[in-house]
């Protein structure tokens, strides 16, 4: 079993840090936010901080992590935005105090090398979700399954896929996160294991040949052909080449997998998106995919 960190109460107090790139907007909004759930939010030093792209230096983004992942009165820590900077830290982080008092850690796109590491290394669910900086743009039902799922309030989710998936059902552990960093940390410790897991991707900014690519590089490594299911969410902002690759993104995905019997669902509301709703990596969920029409439900 992962191990599942205490939910977060009224009272409880959580951290913001920036592991990656700074922050170019002040993010008051999303701590207001944050506090009008009940929760005393503490601002790390990295949050405010600026060194080149990145939020401070290697070495001040790494002390600011260090710092609340011992502090064992902080019950979540929230990055405040992705971009780029999470893997140069990584292997200076301590999880020694962490494992004594799990806590819950939450982000996504850059940040999902910490919360694979997590799953490696910690055997600690952890979350893939709005982080401050996207507060302002996010749906409201984003940010609700935020705060229903930092205060342990069991989520279905339920939509229409636009694109036809494979119908089947399946319950097993979820994992997942954007698509490149999860295929930056196969090879090291911070790499999950697929077996018998349901995977969810998502991406941003890449292009078809790239997806193709990374995709083909899992599927070699034999890790796609042991999922019990795959949930493939948004893949957005993707930049046009010169020459046509003749596919788009989710035919790429199911040209992919189409020879394998697990149940494949698109358009899944996770990603780089307003609607970015949280996956809880670690938990156990049940999929049920038709043709078109998905439900999603954490048991």
């Amino acid at each position: 079993m992962i191990k599942q960190p205490p939910y977060l109460k009224k009272g409880d107090k959580i951290a913001l840090v920036c592991p990656a790139k700074k922050l170019p907007k002040p993010i008051d909004h999303a701590i207001a936010r944050l506090e009008s759930w009940g929760l005393e939010v503490i601002v790390g030093e990295s949050v405010y901080a600026s060194h080149h792209q990145f939020a401070g230096t290697d070495a001040l983004r790494a002390k600011d992590i260090q710092y609340f992942l011992d502090d064992p009165s902080i019950k979540a820590i929230i990055s405040g935005r992705g971009g780029y900077g999470t893997i140069r830290i990584i292997d200076d982080l301590d999880f020694t105090e962490f494992n004594k008092s799990p806590k819950w850690f939450v982000g996504f796109s850059d940040i999902t090398v910490l919360l694979s590491h997590l799953i490696a290394q910690c055997n600690t669910q952890c979350m893939h979700a709005q982080m401050p900086y996207t507060f302002d743009e996010s749906t409201t039902e984003a940010l609700i399954s935020l705060q229903q799922a930092l205060f342990g309030e069991k989520q279905t989710y339920s939509y229409q896929s636009a694109f036809k998936n494979r119908a089947g059902e399946a319950t097993g552990v979820l994992i997942g996160g954007n698509l490149t960093l999860l295929t930056m940390v196969q090879g090291s410790v911070s790499e999950m294991d697929f077996t018998d897991k349901i995977l969810f991707l998502e991406d941003v900014g890449e292009q078809e040949y790239g997806i193709d690519r990374m995709l083909r590089m899992l599927k070699r490594t034999g890790k796609l052909k042991a999922l019990k299911g795959l949930v493939i969410g948004a893949f957005n902002e993707i930049e046009e080449e010169k020459i046509s690759f003749g596919q788009t993104a989710d035919e790429v995905i199911w040209d992919i997998v189409k020879e394998y019997d697990f149940p494949v669902c698109f358009n899944f509301p996770t990603g780089h998106i307003d609607n970015n709703l949280s996956m809880v990596l670690g938990a156990e969920v049940n999929l049920k995919i038709e043709t078109n029409n998905v439900q999603f439900k954490y048991l």
